[in-house]
């Protein structure tokens, strides 16, 4: 199981109606299969996420944030992970916004 206890993660790809760009910043913390995040940077003033970590790395997740309009936001997210050679972690995230139009994207993050 990958344990991602104090990685941190960039967005590197997002679809137009998601709100995280390269300028979020991610930082993970894992006590055993719960994990949380705290998150901010771009649209995004201040978010947080927590997660279910399964057997082979995937993040089963429920985030909230609030961004640079003022409006809080919420949604679903399903991260696959990619072991790359040099030995980092890239996340393949689906997810879909549980509040304003319900709509859904795709994103990949890229450890730091």
């Amino acid at each position: 199981m990958i344990n991602y206890n104090g990685k941190a993660f960039r967005p590197v790809q997002n679809s137009e109606n998601g709100e995280t760009s390269a300028e979020t910043l991610f930082h993970y913390v894992q006590k055993g299969n719960i994990l949380t995040s705290e998150y901010s940077g771009g649209k995004i003033t201040k978010g947080h996420l927590i997660g279910l970590v399964g057997e082979q790395g995937e993040i089963d997740m429920r985030y909230h944030q609030v961004n640079s309009s003022g409006e809080l936001m919420t949604g679903i997210c399903r991260s696959l992970p990619e072991l790359l050679p040099n030995g980092k972690v890239r996340l393949h995230e689906t997810w879909q916004w549980t509040s304003g139009d319900l709509s859904a994207g795709k994103s990949v993050l890229e450890e730091i």
